[in-house]
């Protein structure tokens, strides 16, 4: 049930990335955070019921409201033109704990390929929190561009493959997922060498969920 909202995750990852990118406008992105944070808000809470007593089950459900109250946070921030600094300081928390869910991954669930998949989440919503919170505008475009490219890779692609039973996680998969995400982050620095950097981030977008 989880991948189904991480699936549709890395389609609001890529909107609101082109969002900060300047491609699309921050009233047309709202519908879709709103969707998807209430998929992922919807969806944990109804895990967490079913899983009764299962302390593993209502752990792993957890995580999913970060990215629920991200993305209803954004879609209404947009809708009603609040400033972006509420979206931005809630996207530190979210960095942190993102970091704890990555070592639960590592080194209590064996789940490497997603450990890194969190640690590439904790990386984007402290680039909101940069961009966002504390204004640093200079960041908007890199911050744009490494949202784009992270979006369907630690989002969809995996919803996909454990979905149809293809997922698998090891430490060899683990260290290929983390040379494609450096190399990813690498291309959206230097894709954002080539614009011109905005004054000031206009509106709050942010990312995820697992």
């Amino acid at each position: 049930m989880a991948n189904v909202g991480l699936l549709y995750v890395g389609a609001v990852l890529l909107i609101n990335g082109l969002m900060l990118l300047g491609k699309v406008p921050t009233r047309a992105a709202a519908p879709l955070n709103l969707f998807v944070g209430a998929l992922q808000c919807v969806t944990p809470t109804v895990l967490i019921i079913q899983a009764g007593s299962d302390g593993d089950a209502i752990l792993a459900a957890s995580g999913l409201y970060l990215f629920g109250f991200t993305y209803l946070y954004v879609g209404i921030s947009n809708l009603a033109g609040l400033e972006p600094e509420g979206v931005g300081w809630f996207s530190f928390f979210v960095a942190g704990a993102a970091l704890v869910y990555a070592g639960l991954s590592f080194w209590r669930d064996g789940d490497p390929v997603f450990g890194v998949i969190w640690l590439c989440w904790s990386l984007l919503w402290s680039l909101f929190f940069l961009v966002l919170g504390l204004g640093i505008a200079r960041l908007t475009r890199f911050t744009g561009w490494t949202t784009t490219l992270l979006a369907l890779p630690t989002c969809t692609l995996p919803a996909f493959l454990a979905m149809t039973g293809g997922y698998r996680s090891d430490g060899g998969l683990a260290l290929i997922a983390a040379v494609v995400g450096v190399l990813l982050v690498a291309l959206a620095a230097l894709l954002a060498g080539r614009g011109r950097t905005p004054v000031r981030a206009s509106a709050p977008a942010a990312p995820a969920a697992t």
